[in-house]
């Protein structure tokens, strides 16, 4: 009989609902409850002075792994873990360097992901001027920008196209933020702006802001304005507005949590990093379910070559 086995969850401010990372994450607690018969429990962090009251209320034994989720907790975190070293946390979307002994970061390569959805996004748009928009302007909200605005760029290099995108530059690491990750009103701003300078395809990296995108491509009519979804599969979590996106970068958090709990289980737990990719399934891109008509069969052969360039180092994404 197996030891009773806790995993335990803190959330950044999106909140355990977020049709995002959080939610992402918190199904890999309970794929575990499930597939592995462990108990599961979260804090939800409703500002940021709740994240590191929010560990600190989880220490003293109850958790045999504590599970923070998103770049905000990161120095709760690392003030937690070294503090208590007995006790064994990950952290989604964050790494240490130098290692921390008894943190295990969950990190994604997810400009691979994005890098494709730059790529379809070009070939399917029909003003030829792409969107993105991040909710912070910090390392896991940039990488996806940088996929994305690598990706057009490469279409245009394979196919002597112009393209452009809107809204960042990776070079000079500048361009528009909405500076939260809640606000469905500024997602739908945002969104407006860029589409009234003429995008027609908008990558919102912001979690629960990108929902206010959608509902705005949803009153203009997906033949004006599609959305890329980030994170989750938002044709499943959005299921209102499920026909406004063309696809996802998804970020596959429940399956490294998942990994991590086995790992803290049989006391194979150690400290440092795991990685997701487009090699080992820790990133993808999801169908293009009620657009796939939209994208030609060409383009999804191509896509399917620059998956296999990504992922034996033939095509670099400048990660």
């Amino acid at each position: 009989m197996a030891a009773a086995f806790t995993a335990c969850q803190v959330t950044d401010t999106g909140g355990i609902d977020d049709n995002s990372f959080n939610q992402t994450a918190w199904k890999g607690v309970l794929d575990a409850q499930e597939q592995l018969g462990i108990s599961g429990r979260f804090l939800e962090s409703q500002a940021e002075t709740d994240y590191e009251a929010n560990i600190n209320s989880l220490l003293g034994g109850q958790c045999d792994i504590i599970i923070t989720v998103g770049f905000l907790l990161g120095d709760a975190t690392k003030a937690a873990a070294e503090a208590n070293p007995d006790q064994r946390f990950s952290i989604v979307d964050y790494s240490y360097d130098p290692v921390i002994p008894n943190v295990l970061g969950q990190i994604y390569a997810t400009d691979e992901a994005a890098f494709m959805a730059g790529y379809l996004a070009a070939g399917v748009s029909e003003t030829g001027i792409l969107g993105v928009f991040g909710g912070i302007n910090i390392p896991t909200v940039t990488v996806f920008m940088d996929g994305f605005v690598r990706g057009a760029e490469y279409y245009n290099a394979q196919h002597g196209t112009a393209v452009s995108v809107l809204g960042w530059d990776p070079e000079t690491k500048e361009g528009l933020f909405t500076n939260n990750f809640d606000s469905l009103d500024d997602g739908r701003a945002f969104a407006q702006n860029l589409y009234d300078e003429g995008a027609d395809i908008v990558l919102p990296v912001a979690g629960p802001v990108g929902l206010g995108s959608a509902a705005l491509a949803d009153e203009l009519g997906v033949e004006k304005l599609k959305i890329v979804g980030v994170d989750a599969d938002l044709y499943y979590t959005d299921t209102e507005k499920q026909h406004v996106y063309l696809t996802s970068i998804t970020k596959q958090m429940d399956a490294t949590v998942m990994q991590v709990i086995e790992n803290t289980m049989n006391d194979t737990f150690e400290g440092g990093n795991l990685v997701g990719s487009l090699s080992n399934g820790g990133v993808d891109l999801a169908p293009f379910h009620d657009m796939d008509a939209l994208v030609p069969d060409s383009l999804k052969q191509e896509l399917a070559g620059i998956r296999q360039g990504i992922i034996d180092g033939t095509i670099a994404v400048d990660r």
